[in-house]
């Protein structure tokens, strides 16, 4: 590794030595399993999500209204997890946080999922006092109810960013959907609350049906790098006009898409899907393949490259996107043998 370049980058406060930055995954359920994230190179972990239902009693309720729904409609019966099949409880994520803190050198960040304002949120100040040193609010809401308007939606998420942030002093960055119509302004109302980071995007986990049990159930599949599009979209749009640290998520693979995060404006590129199918040494290849690139490239920082790509300096962004999905539509030429030129 060159000592020409420097990797260093800056999120929610913390000085990471490179911008790749495992997700919140399974690989974080233990402490052997934050200690190799570690060892593999990892510049900082986010812990697996602490569920709003693991923090109040609203699993006895939501298992009520699937047993209620269950006697009359089978095929629901499967629709959601039985609460006792969440991760460890509290107390448990609680003690696991402290000894990661005592065991490992690098940031560990917190993580809370939830949907709903309450008093779950107090759990984030248990959080900071375990030792965490930032917080992932993953505000996971799909809003089902069609008289629920948009922008009750964005005040939901208004409301658990304000309970959170008036609970810790660490910094707070939300994970969100790219579902809003207006991803901009909702952005900028999320960092004016009180979001020191935004972290795009959440994937929404689709459920199937299976037709010969009449069930409806997960259907999990890890991300490609295609996905990636759409947050870097979003983080070249943003870069420079929301006031907030930006982690890219989704899609990450390889050091091509660390380096495409980079340059849209993302401090750090987060990354499960391929840790979880090739490895957690993939961490230390990316991040050499990383630095060889950028040396061949001559760049000399991160800090240099960081936002380069982004739309800050485009007078009128709107007419910049126009012009690409023009230019994309017209990019294919059809052959009238039947085929695509």
């Amino acid at each position: 590794m060159s000592s020409t370049v420097d990797l260093r980058t800056r999120y929610l406060g913390l000085d990471l030595k490179h911008p790749v930055v495992p997700s919140a995954s399974p690989l974080s359920q233990t402490l052997d399993g934050i200690r190799r994230l570690e060892d593999a190179g990892a510049s900082a972990v986010v812990m697996y999500s602490l569920f709003e239902e693991q923090l109040t009693h609203e699993s006895l309720s939501l298992e009520h209204y699937l047993s209620y729904g269950s006697e009359s409609y089978a095929e629901a019966l499967s629709y959601f997890p039985e609460p006792q099949d969440y991760n460890v409880g509290p107390d448990g994520y609680l003690d696991l946080i402290r000894e990661a803190k005592a065991a490992v050198d690098i940031p560990i960040v917190g993580s809370l999922n939830g949907s709903s304002p309450g008093g779950w949120t107090h759990y984030a100040k248990l959080i900071e006092e375990a030792g965490a040193d930032a917080l992932e609010l993953n505000i996971y809401h799909v809003a089902t109810d069609p008289l629920q308007s948009g922008e009750a939606v964005e005040q939901l998420y208004l409301d658990v960013l304000r309970d959170v942030r008036e609970m810790v002093s660490i910094p707070v960055a939300v994970k969100l959907s790219p579902f809003f119509s207006s991803m901009g302004h909702m952005a900028q109302k999320l960092a004016r609350s009180g979001a020191d980071g935004l972290v795009l995007f959440n994937r929404f986990y689709q459920p199937d049906f299976d037709l010969e049990a009449l069930e409806v159930g997960p259907h999990l599949v890890l991300s490609d790098s295609n996905e990636l599009r759409l947050p870097l979209r979003w983080i070249a749009i943003l870069y420079g006009r929301v006031q907030a640290d930006f982690a890219l998520t989704t899609g990450v693979h390889d050091h091509i898409d660390v380096l495409k995060a980079t340059m849209a404006g993302a401090n750090v590129a987060m990354l499960a899907s391929e840790l979880l199918k090739n490895g957690v040494w993939r961490i230390t290849d990316i991040v050499e393949a990383m630095t060889a690139w950028m040396v061949e490239h001559e760049y000399s920082s991160v800090a240099q490259m960081r936002g380069s790509m982004s739309q800050q300096h485009v007078a009128d962004p709107d007419a910049f996107e126009r012009a690409n999905y023009m230019r994309t539509l017209q990019s294919f030429r059809f052959d009238p043998t039947g085929s695509l030129a």
